[in-house]
């Protein structure tokens, strides 16, 4: 008896329906197969099945079995496929009854060889597309049901173990009760729920405001500095002023976590932006992504989010390069010989490095101790191009004793965060015409010329600048950029001089002979 369940499979960030045909056939003395291009993880799902069967009361037939995965021209991957393929074997067998209801439901989990349903990767995608093609219901492991309960409008049941589901199907699919989560009151609850905040900085006021812009018009930035000068400590805290995530870019960047199997147990909509943080031993595909079945890499989990690369000159130059391209489009695309899988990749680069091998050029008290030529060499492992992409260049110092030891209350990160909302209002109002452009940072050259108009007062100051602090020519498009961003956090319509000078000022890369 031929009997068909349907299972999902997940390409990129989307999930496809995949019909699982199950048919008994009269030859004896035969194994069950499976076809429809499975991978091994797939075939070894019979083993597991046939240990489900024995443990639970029911038989594996032992007769011909032919399981089929359709479209049969895609590779099916994962164990996922053990518990669609174990209930239209139950129904082919006649060992189910209500097997006709199997067609309402799309079905996935994991078996042990006892009969418990183990997580899954991707529920919430799979729950997605099956809302979208109409299915009745969902039938996913019980630590995912918050996951894929997230989508309207279907019914997602969370189980444990094979005797649920298939009571489910015998008492004319009753016994189960539905998942029920209130996305927005979760979502909208812990959105500004911090455990560190810029009010525990002491001093450096010069670092937070390079922040504070950087949040404002999603601009890149690098901070240059010497050890214990507090780099990572505030690179940790921009994730607490930029503006709460939107509904849309929250379901983006969790269904990137529910793919790549990075969600907590019973989590649901993913509140905060991310922040990733890669050691520099990191390589170019765990950066980017990729494998053999794609998967997305800490570009793409840091979508809508932070990358911060901590120690940039220590990173390979290979794994850097690879940025490059997905910096500019916002995406990074995966190519396979029969399969191209696009994922997400619109992250705001935070990067940290000592200006030196040993850590302490142009240190107020210490002596750089490196070899002539060094400081040079060392810079030069950041590549021209990279830096290109990198707007604003900050130097740290050491904080002084009696900044460390002053007792008044430092601007915490809720006051700072209204002002780069405010800003970033002023930029969603500029852009709304312009599909793809939310934040100064994206503005295309021809833009510029449009958007960042500047008296000619500034235009003597900039260049003035450019002479005296000989600034190479990919800084300019740079500083207009975030003056214009600075302009927006003062509330300012136009570029004025002392906009473009606190721009110029964070071009510190760009000077040549900075680096000796």
């Amino acid at each position: 008896m031929l009997v068909k369940t349907f299972g999902s499979a997940v390409y990129g960030v989307e999930a496809i329906t995949i019909t699982i045909e199950v048919n008994w056939l009269p030859a004896s003395g035969k194994d069950p197969m499976i076809v429809g291009l499975p991978d091994n993880a797939v075939k070894e799902s019979l083993q597991r099945i046939e240990s489900t069967f024995k443990t639970n009361g029911y038989q594996m037939p032992r007769t011909k079995v032919v399981v089929n995965l359709a479209p049969a021209d895609i590779k099916k991957s994962g164990t996922p496929f053990d518990l669609p393929i174990a209930l239209g074997i139950l129904g082919a067998s006649e060992q189910l009854d209500n097997k006709e209801a199997l067609a309402n439901y799309v079905i996935m989990g994991e078996l042990s060889l006892d009969g418990e349903v183990r997580p899954i990767k991707g529920a919430l995608p799979i729950s997605i597309q099956a809302r979208k093609e109409g299915f009745k219901g969902l039938i996913v492991p019980k630590v995912n049901a918050r996951e894929a309960g997230m989508v309207n409008n279907l019914n997602v049941y969370g189980v444990t173990h094979i005797k649920e589901v298939i009571g489910f199907f015998e008492k004319e699919e009753t016994g189960l009760e539905p998942t029920k989560i209130n996305t927005r009151d979760e979502f909208f609850h812990s959105q500004y729920d911090f455990e560190i905040d810029f009010a525990d900085v002491k001093g450096q006021e010069n670092i937070k405001r390079a922040l504070e812009i950087a949040a404002a018009g999603g601009h890149n930035a690098i901070l240059i500095g010497p050890p214990g000068a507090g780099k990572t400590m505030l690179a940790k805290r921009l994730l607490t002023i930029l503006p709460p995530l939107s509904l849309q870019e929250a379901l983006e960047t969790t269904k990137i976590h529910s793919v790549a199997g990075k969600l907590p147990e019973n989590s649901t909509l993913i509140s905060k932006r991310p922040f990733r943080s890669p050691h520099h031993t990191i390589s170019d595909v765990a950066l980017v992504g990729g494998g053999g079945i794609p998967q997305p890499g800490e570009i793409s989990l840091a979508h809508n989010g932070v990358l911060f690369l901590d120690e940039l000159p220590e990173f390979k130059r290979t794994v850097l390069e690879v940025m490059r391209q997905p910096m500019e489009e916002r995406r990074v695309t995966i190519s396979r010989a029969k399969v191209a899988v696009d994922f997400p990749a619109s992250f705001m680069l935070i990067a940290s490095m000592n200006p030196c091998p040993c850590g302490f050029y142009n240190h107020p008290d210490r002596e750089c101790t490196c070899p002539p030529g060094s400081v040079q060499k060392y810079l030069n492992k950041i590549s021209g191009p990279l830096l290109d992409r990198i707007d604003l260049h900050v130097e740290v110092t050491p904080v002084a004793f009696s900044e460390l030891s002053n007792l008044k209350p430092q601007e915490g990160s809720a006051h700072i965060r209204d002002r780069v909302i405010k800003a970033r209002e002023i930029q969603a109002e500029r852009y709304k015409e312009n599909s793809g452009i939310y934040c100064n940072a994206q503005m295309s050259s021809k833009m510029l010329k449009e958007i960042c108009v500047i008296s000619t007062v500034g235009s003597n100051l900039l260049k003035a600048a450019m002479e005296k602090l000989n600034l190479s020519a990919r800084a300019y498009d740079r500083i207009l950029k975030v003056s214009r961003t600075i302009a927006d956090l003062s509330g300012s319509a136009d570029i004025k001089p002392e906009h473009l000078a606190e721009a110029i000022q964070y071009r510190s890369l760009d000077r040549e002979g900075w680096a000796g």
